[in-house]
């Protein structure tokens, strides 16, 4: 029984110990950062840290002058911009309205057609159904006419 508990213990401690694996994981990130890199991050903080502050007592002074003389030629040049804008989507707007018009006539136009169209349709076809029926009545006269011709000399 004691071996099986044993047993049962060392298969539990590889399957749910982990400090092993984590104690080579800490040690190997100890080792990247305080052996290979030392203090590279900590200079890098330091030059950003100086360039950020030297550009603090030089260049925003300066971004300042030189933003004071831009920006009414910026806002100046913004106006205009938002004008040519407006005209365009004026014209625009006015085009739109004169295509919905055209679009409207020619709809108008094309109905007036097509009724057209179906008006002579019908027409000729009126006209093909009356020779039609002319056509049919001229032959039934013709062969009335002839089986009457055939009934007389068949009799004689």
């Amino acid at each position: 029984m004691t071996e099986l508990s044993r047993e049962i213990s060392e298969v539990w401690s590889r399957l749910f110990d982990h400090r092993p694996f984590l104690n080579g994981e800490i040690k190997f990130m100890l080792k990247e950062f305080e052996e290979k890199r030392g203090d590279r991050e900590v200079e890098n903080l330091f030059a950003i840290l100086e360039n950020l502050t030297d550009i603090k007592d030089t260049q925003v002074e300066k971004i300042t002058k030189s933003s004071v003389a831009v920006f009414p030629v910026l806002l100046e040049k913004l106006d205009q911009a938002v004008k040519l804008s407006e005209e365009v989507e004026k014209d625009y707007l006015e085009l739109q309205k004169i295509n919905q018009k055209k679009k409207a006539e020619n709809f108008e136009k094309r109905q007036k057609e097509w009724s057209q169209f179906i008006d002579d349709m019908n027409f000729k076809c009126q006209r093909i159904d009356n020779t039609f029926e002319e056509k049919e009545e001229e032959l039934r006269d013709l062969y009335a006419d002839l089986n009457h011709k055939l009934n007389i000399t068949n009799n004689n």
